[in-house]
């Protein structure tokens, strides 16, 4: 009765939280998901991670790539403190080289785009939709929570097709939890590329990469993830 109880809640939260978020996100002002292109965006970065998660595995790793999941997994004995440093530095030194990469390969649209028109940081990094701190940081916490929380129920997620699922976990929070802060999730992925954009030449790039914002992305993911592994952690 109890196990039938946790279950059927913790899925219909999961359900209603994705689903409310995605209503919120669409209908309200002053949100990427009242953008046309957020759909676009966040399948994107979904299919990106599956990549992503498929090429690790391949190379023997778990697939974490992102400091949270690899952070909170070790905090509760799911992964071995020893890998933890070089699971992040190859994390964040990835993100830094896709990044960069991705840089070259657009140097002649940087020059043909102005700050005004789009060449900023948040093609590299996460800023928010409207800056709130408070409200940001809980946003990165929720959207990480809501993600690591399903994908610790996918047991191994870098076997068969369980790398196209953590692909559309992505999406989904993208479409519904990332339209307040452009949903980073992992530290990673926001601190490697916003670190290429400071530190490269572009053409007409803005004067800031906005790292007084820089701490939400990086610890909201972090507190989310233990949240969510603790919270497993707990029911099971």
């Amino acid at each position: 009765m109890v196990n039938g109880f946790t279950g059927e809640f913790l899925g219909t939260m999961v359900l209603i939280l994705f689903g409310t978020a995605t209503s919120a996100g669409i209908n309200l002002k002053k949100t990427y998901g009242s953008q046309g292109d957020w759909l676009y965006v966040s399948l994107a970065w979904g299919i990106a991670v599956t990549m992503g998660v498929y090429v690790a595995a391949m190379f023997g790793t778990q697939g974490h790539l992102n400091p949270a999941v690899t952070i909170a997994y070790a905090l509760f004995g799911l992964f071995p403190w020893g890998q933890v440093l070089p699971y992040i530095i190859g994390q964040f030194l990835g993100a830094m080289v896709g990044a960069a990469v991705a840089a070259f390969m657009f140097i002649p649209q940087f020059k043909a785009t102005t700050s005004q028109e789009g060449n900023g940081v948040g093609i590299f990094a996460t800023r928010p939709a409207i800056y709130a701190p408070f409200y940001n940081f809980m946003s990165e916490v929720i959207a990480t929570f809501a993600f690591i929380f399903v994908l610790l129920n996918l047991g191994d997620f870098t076997t068969g097709l369980k790398p196209l699922i953590v692909g559309l976990v992505i999406t989904v929070v993208g479409i519904g939890l990332g339209t307040t802060t452009g949903f980073a999730l992992n530290p990673a992925r926001d601190w490697g590329p916003r670190l290429v954009y400071t530190l490269l030449p572009l053409p007409n790039k803005q004067s800031s990469a906005e790292w007084n914002y820089a701490w939400i992305p990086m610890c909201g993911p972090i507190v989310g993830a233990i949240l969510a592994t603790g919270l497993e952690a707990l029911l099971k």
